[in-house]
């Protein structure tokens, strides 16, 4: 079995890409679940947010289970295969555990440290296990992962004066507009990203906030929790043409805010208007050139934009780099002891078999034992059984970090005549025999 990562991320592929390539959260289940029910994936977890769409999954075969996830994502967005190859990035192995890792704890986003992804991270993982798309592997891995990018978070300043997009979104208000305390802000949205862009302005020392939303339940929720003010989504026009900044964060397929609803804005206004989209799709639609007064920002344009601790946010984030490497060999330690675990316990259970039927044959030949002379011939040969798997199963343990473990542990199998489970039998039993049907159904013989 191989671990794969295949990721779209801001490296990868601009804004206008991912906005394509970005699951709904209503779709995710979906989409998980069909994934698991692709030939050679044996567990599966999907990673969608704004930034990003990974799929990890381990798979029977490295070349097979790669081209049928590749295939997965172009047929779930319309893409080619050829097309998802060329804006994914592909990691196997130690490269998508040191993958994994990296993306949890922060360390690969598009501000350095953010913490949102930990629990974007951890739902995903929660959210396959839920539907049973996880099994061994990745119940241990993605436990490891988040346990790790707590920890590096705890233990180092990777996550002090917390950076996120909407961190960066206010900081660039403030270059654009100067100081913000007497500025009128509208949050478009009441999600996560919507409730971090809210605290970061009223830490910035804005007051007069109001929020908008489909739903205007959630908007006044959110304002009330707040203490700001809100509006029906219906107000966005109104709204524009007295607001100094706009912060658009939902999930809408389509923009929210139009070029005609800024042009009809721009009639009424006198002063500098700082869209914000940090949505993906956009819910901004791109106007740039359209007036001087009118500054429009995407996820893309935030790239750049980090806060005055950056320095000492790169330094924690090589710290945390540096303790990467012996986590993945942790991991190799387990999985590598997770495939002498079977050979050993069926080394065990062909022992006790044995010792059993030799139990059964004295006590056919001497059925006149007492209780106690049958405990006691039970009890030395179980003893003698355990002294001679002393040494094979020492040697077996041993097996789990050599390099070629694999073929060594097949030997082994060989030489006492046993065969460990796969963990993985019923999955791919199952998966075959749906192959089968499905073969049988289309045969025209």
């Amino acid at each position: 079995m191989h671990f794969i990562a295949i990721s779209i991320n801001h490296r990868t592929a601009d804004v206008a890409l991912r906005e394509q390539v970005a699951f709904r959260d209503d779709a995710l289940r979906l989409a998980n679940e069909d994934l698991f029910e692709t030939k050679a994936i044996l567990e599966n977890v999907i990673l969608s947010t704004c930034n990003r769409t990974e799929v990890y999954a381990v798979v029977d075969q490295i070349h097979t289970g790669r081209y049928y996830i590749q295939r997965f994502l172009a047929r779930s967005f319309g893409f080619e295969v050829d097309d998802i190859k060329a804006m994914s990035e592909v990691k196997v192995g130690d490269e998508a555990v040191e993958h994994l890792l990296r993306v949890t704890s922060g360390l690969d986003s598009i501000v350095l440290g953010e913490t949102q992804i930990l629990g974007q991270m951890r739902d995903a993982f929660f959210l396959a296990q839920d539907l049973k798309t996880t099994g061994t592997i990745f119940n241990h891995l993605f436990k490891q992962a988040i346990t790790f990018a707590k920890k590096a978070h705890n233990e180092t300043d990777i996550a002090d004066n917390a950076v996120s997009v909407s961190y960066a979104a206010v900081e660039l208000s403030k270059k654009v507009l100067g100081k913000l305390k007497n500025k009128h802000a509208v949050i478009i949205g009441a999600g996560e990203m919507s409730e971090l862009s809210l605290l970061n302005l009223l830490g910035s020392g804005i007051n007069h906030i109001t929020i908008v939303n489909r739903t205007e339940s959630k908007a006044r929720i959110l304002a009330e929790k707040h203490q700001v003010s809100y509006d029906k989504l219906e107000s966005l026009p109104s709204l524009l043409t007295s607001t100094d900044i706009v912060i658009s964060s939902t999930s809408s397929p389509d923009y929210i805010i139009t070029k005609s609803m800024i042009n009809q804005a721009l009639s009424y206004r006198k002063s500098k208007l700082l869209l914000l989209d940090i949505a993906v799709p956009r819910d901004i639609e791109p106007c740039h050139n359209l007036s001087d007064d009118v500054f429009n920002y995407d996820v893309d344009d935030l790239k750049g934009l980090v806060d005055a601790n950056l320095k000492e946010r790169q330094m924690a984030a090589e710290a945390i780099s540096n303790e990467i490497p012996a986590e993945i060999k942790a991991h190799n330690d387990w999985v590598n002891m997770l495939g002498v675990v079977p050979v050993i316990r069926a080394l065990r259970e062909k022992a006790m078999t044995i010792q059993a039927e030799t139990m059964d044959s004295i006590d056919r030949k001497l059925p006149n034992l007492s209780e106690r002379e049958r405990t006691v011939i039970s009890k030395h040969t179980k003893s003698i059984i355990n002294q001679m798997l002393k040494d094979p199963i020492k040697q077996a343990k041993e097996l789990s970090n050599d390099k070629k473990s694999n073929e060594k542990l097949e030997l082994f199998q060989n030489i006492f005549d046993i065969e460990a489970e796969d963990p993985y039998k019923a999955v791919k039993e199952r998966k075959k025999e749906k192959e089968l049907s499905v073969r049988h159904i289309f045969s025209f013989e």
